[in-house]
């Protein structure tokens, strides 16, 4: 949801972003990012649901932050359970969560990932997620795309990953994992993660 943007001459669009600031900040819900981008005309663009990529971090709300951090305990019987009914390790889901929201059930990317397994909108179907901020809904229906992942892929674990991260074209196109910075880091990260949960 976009909140605002702001408009006007350099000396006017002070005063309306200082104003606008003071709106945002008061009616925001406590738990909210903000994230923002200027445009070709120079006008910022303020939201907490970054709907493109176009959007930067702008504000971290730290107090969400330290409540998440404590509220991993409460997913784990869903995990457990998704982990039964799809086939997936739970080791497995639990390092995926970890790395992709900090089991933040509100999180929401850059690109427009949401929920603890960042589902991207284009797989809400494909995953039968309806509400993807539902902790249930989307740790299912993220765990039965990674299977299908790990299923398309041969097992290959490493594989699975760089797709649930870039994307199945991006893997298929390099034959492996993507010589991607970000995807190459973030799946070191879910395998570390992985074998930590496995002990």
């Amino acid at each position: 949801m976009r909140f605002f943007s702001i408009y006007g001459q350099h000396g006017v669009r002070i005063l309306l972003w200082c104003g606008a600031w003071f709106v945002l900040m008061t009616c925001l819900p406590a738990k909210a990012d903000i994230y923002v981008y200027r445009d070709r005309q120079g006008v910022l663009h303020f939201s907490n649901a970054p709907a493109s990529a176009k959007y930067q971090l702008y504000f971290k709300n730290r107090q969400r932050f330290a409540v998440r951090r404590g509220t991993r305990r409460s997913f784990q019987s869903v995990i457990a359970e998704a982990a039964r009914k799809n086939g997936v390790s739970e080791a497995l889901l639990k390092a995926v969560i970890e790395v992709e929201s900090d089991y933040d059930p509100q999180a929401v990317s850059r690109k427009g990932a949401k929920g603890l397994m960042q589902i991207m909108p284009q797989n809400f179907a494909r995953c039968n997620i309806h509400d993807p901020f539902d902790p249930q809904q989307n740790i299912m229906g993220g765990s039965r795309y990674l299977k299908s992942l790990i299923e398309h892929f041969g097992g290959d674990l490493g594989k699975a990953l760089a797709a649930y991260n870039a994307g199945v074209g991006a893997v298929e196109r390099s034959e492996g994992i993507p010589p991607i910075a970000e995807t190459r880091n973030y799946v070191a990260r879910v395998l570390k993660l992985y074998r930590h949960y496995r002990r």
